[in-house]
């Protein structure tokens, strides 16, 4: 796969309405909306987030190991380094990378969709906390189009991961900031503007 990561992340409040737009156009879907286990590993002394760096395992349909070097952020796009390949098993992967020394640092979840358009892949995630559209192309020209097509106003991209977004609210609370999972977080009601967010789709 392409080593280079190029991308847009957005808040939006109506998830179905970016769905419905996409279909208009007849986006392809691929694949269907699932379920994903995401567990982040860095050295015992932090050593990749000092970097910006990412290591993280990922269970869906299949099981990926992904390495994202430190991102540069022009304009709202964000690029940066990545590896990805699929690896044959969940437990066998996240036990070799505990022996290689790394530890697990965090766990998110969230349900996504990916859409295929035009030279894009345009991801429709669901996380704990909110609703975000994650837009991917080759170059930040593309990605512009394509969110002036989706009518997501780019002035309220995002600059942060969602772990970096919810790390910033547990902060605030003193809060663990190592659990962004649906159970762990059942019946919380969580505010944008405490999140310092702010809807693209408006």
């Amino acid at each position: 796969m392409n080593d280079q990561e190029i991308e847009v992340k957005f808040f939006v409040r109506d998830l179905k309405r970016i769905e419905a737009g996409l279909l208009e156009r007849k986006a392809r879907l691929i694949p269907a909306r699932v379920f994903e286990r995401n567990l982040r590993y860095d050295l015992p002394d932090g050593g990749l987030r000092a970097k910006g760096e990412v290591l993280r395992l990922r269970q869906d349909t299949e099981s990926h190991l992904t390495f994202k070097g430190a991102s540069q952020i022009v304009k709202g796009i964000i690029t940066r380094p990545e590896l990805e390949f699929t690896v044959g098993d969940f437990e066998s992967a996240r036990k070799f990378l505990e022996a290689l020394g790394y530890r697990q640092v965090a766990v998110y979840e969230k349900y996504r969709a990916v859409y295929e358009l035009g030279d894009c892949h345009i991801m429709l995630d669901e996380l704990p906390y909110g609703d975000f559209t994650e837009i991917e192309g080759p170059d930040s020209e593309t990605i512009r189009k394509m969110a002036d097509l989706l009518n997501l106003n780019m002035n309220a991209s995002l600059a942060d991961s969602y772990l970096g977004i919810f790390d910033r609210y547990c902060r605030k609370r003193d809060w663990s900031q190592s659990i962004l999972t649906f159970d762990a977080l059942r019946g919380v009601v969580f505010d944008p503007v405490e999140l310092d967010i702010h809807p693209a789709d408006q």
